[in-house]
């Protein structure tokens, strides 16, 4: 189909001129007397590819014609027409987003050769625009099929990593569901203290696997009814170097390895295995460090049964600043103890095992 030209001038000889030119060049031509003729023409819903105007008319010259209809129809290069032999015209014209001009009189191949790379000119950008498009297009649906590859990953490192803490669970009975319910108790305090969703993920793997190293730990030690020997102590507390050098291995469990392999450190320097004091210790360490005790003061022991949340607020609060974080300690003593016993029915009513991360099969903490 031809290219479809407006052509605006208000002396009819020359509209009639130009017009035959182009029509003769195979191009298709509309004419208009006046600017606002050629405003009528195009709001009526008639589209061209280009539009010749004169520069100096009655009405409304070609400057106003242009900043008209450049905003409204960005497609259509306006080529501006003048019998005004003064550069600075015509300057003006394309500082105001003409594509071009030509100077009366004009030859037919000028006016040929203006239209034609006008038209070009249009026309790459049209196929840029399109192609920006499709690349657009391409690579949101390679951005999401990525991502969703990235989450089916991360989903199969969860089921590992849940699968990982059922055998712990079958190899220390005594502890059964404390790696889970530690987890929930972890994320509780680490969202009210406002850390960010990225580092509590972090933060969730590292406390679901702490234990991990007991793995290693003989089962003469691990489920020794009675007191454990200075040696065998020393045995036992190798369970955190051996839980980090067993998850620091898998890339995306790096930072919560460093979790694993801190979170028997306490805040005053005198924990182990690194004697790490205060602010040393990773955060994660030290709000899972509460939640550990939360958690097995108010679960059941072979030694003795379990106690109230009360009685592991009082505890908590009697090591504030030795064991434990005063700044965490402060948020878990204003957190309500139906957040914890939510958590903790939840986790026992779940039939399938929980693993610390996403999202839906965990039990919903409070917002």
């Amino acid at each position: 189909m031809a290219d479809r030209i407006l052509v605006v001038d208000d002396e009819e000889p020359i509209r009639e001129i130009v017009a035959s030119m182009l029509f003769t060049a195979g191009y298709q031509c509309k004419h208009a007397a006046s600017g606002m003729e050629a405003l009528a023409v195009l709001t009526s819903g008639d589209e061209f590819e280009l539009m010749l105007s004169d520069l100096m008319m009655a009405d409304l010259d070609g400057i106003g014609l242009l900043e008209r209809t450049k905003e409204k129809y960005p497609d259509m290069p306006v080529v501006m027409v003048t019998a005004v032999h003064d550069i600075s015209v015509a300057l003006a014209a394309i500082r105001n987003g003409a594509y071009d001009y030509l100077l009366k009189p004009f030859e037919r191949e000028q006016l040929l050769n203006t239209v034609s790379r006008a038209l070009e000119n249009r026309r790459l950008k049209l196929e840029n625009r399109t192609y920006q498009t499709n690349l657009e297009s391409l690579v949101k649906a390679r951005t999401d099929q990525l991502q969703a590859t990235v989450r089916e990953l991360q989903r199969s490192y969860d089921i590992t990593l849940e699968v990982l803490g059922e055998a712990l669970d079958y190899k220390d009975r005594e502890t059964e569901g404390h790696s889970k319910r530690v987890t929930a108790y972890t994320i509780a305090i680490a969202k009210n203290m406002g850390i960010p969703k990225e580092q509590i993920e972090t933060i969730a793997r590292g406390a679901f696997l702490h234990d991990i190293g007991k793995m290693a730990i003989p089962d003469s030690i691990l489920n020794k009814p009675d007191k454990l020997t200075p040696d065998e102590i020393t045995i036992m507390r190798e369970h955190c170097y051996k839980g980090y050098m067993l998850v620091q291995r898998i890339p995306v469990l790096r930072e919560a390895a460093e979790i694993v392999y801190s979170h028997q450190e306490r805040y005053d320097g005198t924990g182990y295995p690194n004697k790490l004091k205060a602010d040393a210790i990773p955060l994660g360490s030290r709000i899972f460090s509460v939640a550990d005790t939360l958690d097995a003061i108010t679960s059941d022991r072979p030694y003795r049964p379990k106690q109230s949340i009360d009685a592991a607020r009082a505890e908590i609060q009697r090591c504030c600043g030795t064991q434990f974080d005063p700044e965490v300690v402060a948020v878990f003593q204003q957190m309500p103890d139906d957040i914890f016993e939510e958590l903790r029915r939840a986790i026992s009513a779940q039939s399938n095992p929980m693993g610390p991360f996403p999202p839906d099969s965990k039990p919903k903490l409070p917002q």
